[in-house]
């Protein structure tokens, strides 16, 4: 008996259906705003993400030295990938480039509330843009399937900063602060107690009253304040670009999902503009839904031209959570449309029917086990078989089938050749 790998999951039927519904909603909506999927693999060299992240990101990835002696790493995240990606064919695709991507990525670290090293995503990434309405958009994309999914702005907190202001406010202070650090500790700021948080942002450069002015102004969450506080053309740009992003937002119909956070920082380094993070407003799920956000330089630090991206990257274990708490999440039934039940030598007639029915787009299974008449019935029950249809060589000794209507349990005999005929959806009640 072999035992699962801490931080892996297995997804059974009953499981994996309410997760393959949400993951058609995010997908669906993808798809009618024009994006187009694309596949990435699973192993990239591990070099990308050190030059990337620097070389401590190599405890956090799964890798390890190939049999051609490379040293490769299963990909952690996508968006180095599609940078890669961009860079290999950028004379070759149109701009803006849209895409995006279902598929899972592996992260070595500790396993909790929504965060396991095997984890699902789908990836969403607009290139060569940097008009506010791709920043719009990609969120857009995002609220519409929570909308599909049945979640009300009331469910989530969305929220929304730029980076220019937040790292603008912190370069204000002086040459001293360092302003990469800074934003890391601001990031942090809802986990740490505030004598903690004081702490940390006078370790990257601040006094310990300049540490609570910083509090001050991202709390009172004032963009007016805040540029008028730095006085730096920085956080004026930020500032002015983050309210572009908002109105387009307002445009697309999804301005009532998003709130203003000054403080909302989001870690990763590479990101330049407008970010976003989404939380469950009830705080129950701990962990951020998904985050995204601007990162104009990307391509260019991977060989490419200059080139701006913005992207997000909802996940699906936390996704859950939220919909399991909001009362929403898809039930992903198992249900079978038909069952086909084969009594004697009726395998050509049986065939004949069960293609027929699945020709019409149906669920339709039928017996693979040489069971008896009992065990037959038993399992479409257990199915959830909401048609039963009988071919016995009895029946067909009269040209007919019969049809059995589970719920009800009632049956009529039909002429064979009438099955399913050119009926779309045919039942008992047909045929009563």
């Amino acid at each position: 008996m072999y035992d699962r790998l801490k931080g892996f999951r297995d997804f059974y039927p009953e499981e994996m259906g309410p997760r393959r519904e949400a993951m058609d909603a995010v997908e669906t909506v993808c798809r009618r705003y024009g994006f187009r999927e694309v596949g990435t693999p699973a192993l990239e060299r591990a070099q990308m993400y050190v030059d990337k992240s620097g070389e401590g990101i190599v405890e956090e990835l799964y890798s390890f030295e190939d049999q051609g002696g490379r040293h490769v790493a299963m990909t952690p995240e996508l968006t180095p990938t599609v940078a890669r990606m961009v860079v290999a064919k950028q004379q070759e695709l149109t701009k803006p480039i849209k895409w995006f991507s279902t598929r899972p990525f592996w992260r070595y670290e500790e396993p909790q509330q929504g965060r396991f090293r095997e984890f699902y995503q789908t990836n969403v990434d607009i290139f060569g843009s940097s008009a506010p309405e791709a920043d719009a958009e990609v969120m857009a994309v995002v609220a519409d399937a929570f909308d599909r999914l049945g979640l009300t702005p009331d469910d989530f907190e969305f929220r929304v900063n730029h980076r220019g202001i937040l790292g603008g406010l912190l370069a204000s202070f002086g040459d001293d602060v360092d302003v990469e650090d800074g934003i890391r500790v601001v990031d942090k700021s809802e986990k740490v107690e505030r004598a903690e948080y004081y702490d940390l942002l006078s370790g990257v450069g601040l006094t310990r009253d300049e540490a609570r002015q910083v509090d001050d102004l991202l709390s009172a969450g004032d963009l007016d304040e805040i540029a008028e506080f730095a006085g730096t053309d920085q956080v004026a740009a930020g500032v002015e670009n983050l309210r572009a992003v908002m109105a387009a937002a307002e445009d697309f119909g999804v301005r009532e999902y998003l709130t203003l956070s000054p403080e909302t920082a989001r870690g990763l380094d590479y990101y330049t503009g407008a970010v976003f993070e989404c939380f469950d407003s009830t705080g129950e799920v701990s962990r951020s839904i998904f985050g995204g956000g601007r990162y104009d330089d990307l391509i260019e630090e991977f060989g490419g031209p200059s080139m701006p991206a913005v992207g997000v990257a909802p996940g699906y274990a936390t996704m859950t959570l939220l919909l399991q708490r909001a009362g929403v999440l898809p039930e992903g039934t198992l249900s079978t449309d038909y069952y086909v039940l084969r009594v004697g030598d009726t395998r050509a007639v049986a065939a004949r029917i069960a293609r027929q029915l699945r020709d019409r787009g149906h669920v339709v299974e039928s017996d693979v086990a040489g069971r008896s008449f009992g065990a037959q019935l038993d399992y479409a029950d257990s199915v959830g078989a909401e048609t039963v249809v009988i071919v016995g060589e009895r029946d067909l000794e009269n040209d007919e089938v019969t049809v059995k209507d589970m719920d009800s349990g009632d049956q009529t005999t039909v002429p064979v050749e009438e099955f399913p005929g050119d009926r779309d959806r045919p039942t008992y009640d047909d045929f009563a």
